[in-house]
C-alpha cells in the first residue's frame, strides 16, 4: 500500500491526539485533502520562504495526525508559543497542555528539533571557529535562543582554533545558571584544549549582561590565565541577537 493510499484508508484506531471525525467512507473530507495538497505543492515549489510559520507547522502535523484538520492545532501552538522555533523547543509538559497534542505530535516535533541541532552542529565541529564565526552564531541561536531556561555551554578549541568539543556545562532557571570556572578550565586541560568560548542564553530575549554575568566571566578569565588557556569570548544569546564580551570591551 502506498503512503497516499494509507493516508486515505479507514481509520481503525484512535490516536492520543484530538478525536478524529472521518467521513463514513473513512476518507478525509475533500476540503481538507485539497488544503493539504495546496500546502504541499506551495512548499515544493517555493520552499519554506513561501509560507508563514503556522503553515509550515501544519505540514509537520500532517505527518503526525493524518486523519483530521490540523489547522486549529497549528494555530493553537503558534498562539501559545509565538513562533515555529519556540514550538519545536517547547518543553514536553507545556506541549501536553495544548488540547490535541499527544505522544505522536511531541515525538515528531522533538525529532525535528534534534535534526535542526544536528545539522547546525555539523557546520561547526572540527572546523576553524574564528573563520567560521557566523556558523557558530547560527548554531548557538538554533540550540539556545528559544530555550525557556538558561543554559551554559563551552566550546573547546585546539591550538589552531579548531572546535574539538561542544559541551553543556550547566542548566539553570529562567534567570540564573550555576557556573564553576575551575571546572571549565579543568575540562579544557582534560581535552588538551588551548582556548575556549563560553556561551549562555537569556530567556528574556535581551542579551545585555548582568553584573553576575560580568563577574562570572572575570572568574573564568582568571582561571584560564592561571592555566595558560585563552578565553576568546563570552557570548550571550538573546532571541534575535547576541552580545560578544570581546566586541563590547568586557574582555
Amino acid at each position: 500500500m502506498t503512503q497516499d493510499a494509507f493516508a486515505e484508508a479507514p481509520m481503525l484506531f484512535e490516536t492520543d491526539e484530538a478525536p478524529v471525525q472521518p467521513l463514513p467512507s473513512g476518507r478525509l473530507p475533500s476540503y481538507i485533502k485539497d488544503h493539504r495538497k495546496r500546502l504541499r505543492e506551495r512548499f515544493m515549489s517555493g520552499g519554506s520562504a513561501a509560507m508563514p510559520d503556522y503553515e509550515l507547522l501544519e505540514l509537520v502535523l500532517f505527518r503526525s495526525i493524518p486523519r483530521q484538520d490540523v489547522k486549529p492545532l497549528a494555530r493553537a501552538l503558534m498562539d501559545t508559543f509565538g513562533d515555529f522555533n519556540r514550538v519545536l523547543t517547547a518543553p514536553e509538559d507545556r506541549l501536553r497542555q495544548i488540547k490535541g497534542v499527544g505522544d505522536t505530535v511531541i515525538t515528531d516535533l522533538k525529532i525535528l528539533e534534534a535534526c535542526a541541532h544536528r545539522m547546525a552542529r555539523a557546520r561547526v565541529m572540527q572546523r576553524h571557529v574564528i573563520s567560521g564565526w557566523d556558523a557558530l552564531l547560527d548554531y548557538c541561536h538554533t540550540t539556545m535562543a528559544h530555550r525557556e531556561t538558561e543554559q551554559f555551554r563551552v566550546f573547546y578549541l585546539d591550538r589552531k582554533n579548531v572546535l574539538i568539543a561542544d559541551e553543556e556545562q550547566a542548566k539553570g532557571t529562567v534567570d540564573h545558571v550555576p557556573v564553576y570556572p575551575r571546572e571549565v578550565a579543568k575540562r579544557a586541560l582534560e581535552l588538551n584544549a588551548s582556548a575556549l568560548i563560553v556561551v549562555h542564553n537569556h530567556p528574556s530575549g535581551d542579551p545585555t549582561p548582568s553584573q553576575s554575568d560580568i563577574d562570572m566571566t572575570n572568574r573564568i578569565q582568571d582561571a584560564c590565565v592561571a592555566l595558560g588557556l585563552t578565553l576568546h569570548d563570552h557570548l550571550i544569546i538573546g532571541k534575535s541577537n547576541e552580545l560578544s564580551f570581546r566586541a563590547e570591551g568586557y574582555l
